[in-house]
């Protein structure tokens, strides 16, 4: 049985403790602060505030979500100076909306749902890998693979933000009360959301929880269905059952045109490519490919050729649709440059479906063509 989510989240006295704030800015202002090899004192210096106050900082003891706007955007630049690069700052940006989202989640005062910012935006990845960093221990891009620390660090340090077991517990038991609760009309984007987050849940019965609300799913459109089914089938590929992410592929993206466009546009939206915040999913339906080139996409589904990779025939599938759209992605040689030794390292291996093989030699045949 799910332990209560409320479990050791109570003090002595039996009341509601207070969830810990500001664990993911925290940390990623740490990372910046070690990656330019200051220490606790020097950076207290630098920003004029005390040593204490940034340990408080760094551990969410004194959560950065409670500093005042002014104020942030002031250590914002003051970081700059000290020669913070872009990515981190903008990593921190997305840890501070991440903990908020992350706070309302924990809350013991609010009840599921309750004005959630999980329903506010369409989440794109920069926030959606912050937020899950905690839940996965895998780091955002900004932070993955970064050099050691230029100043060694003291003693044992957490390699990354932790929540404890019972707030993990009742982290995802939210996740599952809003899913189940956000039925209202105007309630799909934070319904699909909460799904999505609930997906990372380790427990044996995740996939069968999920499954049963696929088929409780009552879509009012044709979009909602399409993301309906697209949201399944990427967090069974993520749980290693890719037969889910066959079926969509084959029953929502070939030979509809909607659907392609559809995929293509959640795609660059989900990774930063299209810049405009969106409130709702509608944008997807609209399936316009107006207003991105292309490369960053381009660029991420190759990173993801991998047969280790759980979204492989999406990623595939994806970019062989990408390229019947942007032909230019050839003709400029961004396309060979990315994929040329990377094609025929996968088609070697026998790891493939039979679709992706094909898919994956039509790219290479094109790629050959633009090139000759």
């Amino acid at each position: 049985m799910r332990p209560s989510p409320y479990a050791s989240l109570t003090g002595s006295t039996g009341k509601p403790v207070r969830p810990r704030a500001g664990i993911l800015s925290g940390y990623v202002f740490r990372v910046i602060r070690e990656q330019q090899g200051y220490t606790q004192e020097e950076t207290a210096e630098r920003l004029r505030v005390s040593a204490d106050t940034i340990a408080g900082w760094e551990t969410g003891r004194r959560p950065l979500t409670a500093v005042p706007l002014g104020q942030m955007l002031a250590i914002r630049h003051k970081l700059m100076q000290m020669g913070a690069s872009s990515p981190l700052l903008h990593a921190l940006e997305r840890a501070l909306e991440a903990d908020v989202i992350l706070a309302s989640v924990l809350d013991p005062d609010e009840g599921p749902g309750d004005g959630s910012p999980l329903g506010a935006m369409v989440m794109q990845r920069g926030l959606a890998e912050v937020l899950t960093w905690p839940l996965t221990g895998v780091p955002p891009q900004p932070v993955r693979d970064l050099p050691d620390p230029a100043r060694p660090r003291r003693g044992p340090v957490a390699s990354g933000p932790r929540l404890t077991v019972p707030e993990r517990a009742r982290f995802f038991r939210r996740m599952r009360d809003t899913a189940e609760q956000a039925r209202g009309e105007n309630q799909f984007l934070l319904r699909r959301q909460a799904l999505y987050l609930s997906g990372y849940d380790a427990d044996d019965d995740t996939p069968d929880w999920l499954a049963h609300q696929q088929r409780t799913e009552r879509p009012s459109g044709w979009l909602s269905n399409w993301l309906n089914h697209r949201s399944v089938a990427a967090v069974a590929a993520r749980q290693g059952d890719r037969d889910r992410m066959a079926h969509f592929i084959e029953r929502e993206l070939l030979d509809d045109d909607a659907g392609e466009a559809a995929n293509l546009a959640y795609w660059a939206y989900w990774i930063g490519e299209t810049h405009e915040l969106q409130l709702s999913d509608d944008f997807i339906a609209d399936g316009t490919l107006t207003g991105w080139p292309g490369d960053a996409l381009l660029a991420h589904l190759a990173a993801g050729l991998s047969p280790q990779h759980g979204y492989m025939d999406l990623n595939v599938h994806s970019l062989w649709s990408l390229l019947q759209v942007r032909p230019s992605l050839l003709r400029s040689g961004v396309a060979g440059r990315a994929l040329r030794e990377r094609i025929p390292m996968l088609l070697d291996g026998g790891e493939l479906s039979q679709r992706a093989r094909r898919e994956l030699e039509g790219v290479g045949y094109a790629i050959r063509l633009a090139e000759a």
